[in-house]
């Protein structure tokens, strides 16, 4: 959020730019009070199937302020060659499938196969989600990834959000 100020600064657009960062943050303080007393389920970012690499950069910290605890996660650097093995052994509760460059429809039938994967059959919940509008591009969109995660996540205290942006396929 501090580099939308910098380009706002950067640009003349300085009061604009102070304007959506003040509104992002308002609605992440609103996700983390709504999630925050919540049991925080264990969730593998996975961004690329074939082979399977994890979430890096920011995408931890999405499943953090979402209310999901990061499994197997690099945050704040690249994301990283993973094997179906590695994923099952840190037992998430929860995969997310974020396509860098997908939106969820084509996540959601790339995944379809993941789903008879032995290795993840005792995961509880698997969704996939508008990667490349939400999660694969900084930005100011990444507070409405965290409120998609939220609503994933915690059904019960955040506004579940429309399928053109997520969809649960387990």
């Amino acid at each position: 959020l501090e580099s939308v100020v910098r380009v706002g600064d950067a640009t003349g657009t300085g009061d604009r730019a102070r304007a959506i960062v003040d509104k992002a943050r308002v609605r992440l303080r609103a996700v983390t009070a709504a999630v925050g007393d919540r049991p925080r389920p264990r969730v593998f970012a996975l961004e690329w199937s074939d082979p399977p690499f994890n979430g890096g950069h920011w995408v931890p910290e999405m499943i953090e302020r979402a209310g999901g605890e990061p499994v197997l996660a690099n945050p704040g650097t690249d994301s990283v060659r993973v094997t179906w093995d590695e994923i099952a052994a840190a037992a998430p509760d929860v995969i997310v499938f974020m396509p860098c460059g997908y939106g969820v429809e084509q996540a959601a039938t790339e995944a379809a196969p993941l789903l008879e994967r032995p290795e993840l059959e005792d995961i509880s919940a698997f969704f996939a989600v508008d990667a490349t509008s939400f999660f694969s591009r900084p930005g100011p969109r990444l507070v409405d990834g965290v409120e998609i995660l939220a609503a994933a996540l915690h059904p019960d205290a955040v506004p579940s959000r429309a399928d053109d942006v997520v969809r649960r396929l387990r």
